[in-house]
């Protein structure tokens, strides 16, 4: 039996069942993987919960991590073996965006990685990072390179420029790690003076407790002697977006990533139009890109931050932790 997880339709974690899902042999151009490990995030947080529930059963999460275990014909980028980890967009391989929506994403539109083994195509993976456990591995398929595609290629981050990132989940913690590798200084936020200060141990230059300090847009100029920053990593949505837009600079860049307060809200438009914002709706990335952050990764040492590991069959409580706010980077389930 190859357990699994499935979300019946609608959601809800009353509709959270443990079943059994066999992996077939792989097919010319396919891979079968014995998965090890999850990474959650806020996507598969609304699959699960029923915030987006499903419309079928369906298999969640995203980001699966483990070792290939077969392989099809004419397969040659991967061997039995060889340590992957799953790609958001399967079919957005590289180039601009095609791909709208999560009709296409695994652990939402189609059945995802929460299952212990999968058969697939060899574009659902790539190779994981030399060294790191699996549980390193998964945090990389959404937190990993939503963070180094909002940096690396969207904002063209360069050594000397100032990066905002909001609080302490997984996608802003590696931009914090990514900019601090490119060279770049790093503004961060959080409501917890103890989390700050795990923040300044990871390389944060300026530390803002937004709520002791709720205008802190104004604070960044301070920090920033009046210019702004150049890159904002904005996870919280249209609570934040007013602030965030105030401690940018003139023609910033504010990679928009989060809905955590919403989906819906004001925009200052007079304030985007004056400073000459770019504001850039970010989902993950592609094939590619990944590669290149991996392969960045391989060669300067850089590891995530995991705060907690579940079992896969303790999923729910897993996501009712990560709903508690009190986590520090990831959460990982073991499978």
């Amino acid at each position: 039996m190859s357990k699994a997880i499935y979300v019946q339709p609608g959601g809800g974690y009353d509709k959270v069942i443990v079943g059994s899902c066999p992996a077939r042999e792989p097919a010319a151009g396919e891979i079968t993987v014995r998965l090890r490990a999850n990474s959650l995030n806020y996507h598969d947080f609304a699959v699960v919960s029923g915030m987006w529930g499903p419309s079928e059963p369906r298999i969640p999460m995203a980001d699966g991590a483990g070792e290939v275990i077969a392989v099809g014909a004419g397969v040659s980028e991967f061997a039995v073996g060889d340590q992957v980890v799953s790609t958001f967009f399967p079919d957005w391989l590289d180039g601009e965006p095609l791909v709208e929506g999560f009709a296409t994403v695994p652990g939402d539109g189609i059945d995802g990685y929460a299952r212990e083994t999968v058969t697939a195509r060899v574009t659902s993976f790539t190779r994981a990072p030399k060294g790191w456990s699996h549980a390193e591995a998964a945090t990389l398929t959404t937190a990993g390179l939503t963070a180094w595609r909002a940096l690396m290629v969207d904002g063209a981050l360069k050594p000397g420029e100032t990066v905002l990132v909001q609080g302490t989940g997984g996608v802003s913690i590696f931009a914090l790690q990514f900019a601090k590798l490119a060279g770049a200084s790093v503004i961060a936020t959080s409501s917890s003076d103890d989390k700050l200060e795990r923040l300044r141990g990871l390389g944060a230059d300026h530390l803002i407790n937004y709520r002791s300090t709720p205008e802190w847009g104004q604070r960044v100029l301070e920090l920033t002697d009046g210019r702004g920053v150049d890159h904002v990593i904005e996870v919280g949505g249209p609570a934040t977006l007013v602030q965030s837009m105030a401690a940018t600079r003139i023609g910033g860049h504010i990679a928009v990533i989060g809905i955590l307060t919403g989906v819906a809200g004001e925009l200052p438009l007079v304030t985007a139009l004056v400073r000459q914002l770019r504001l850039q709706g970010v989902l993950v990335g592609s094939r590619t890109q990944q590669q290149e952050m991996i392969r960045a990764i391989d060669a300067n040492g850089l590891r995530p931050v995991i705060d907690r590991h579940f079992p896969l069959e303790q999923i729910c409580d897993a996501f009712r932790y990560q709903e508690s706010n009190r986590h520090f980077g990831k959460i990982c389930l073991d499978i």
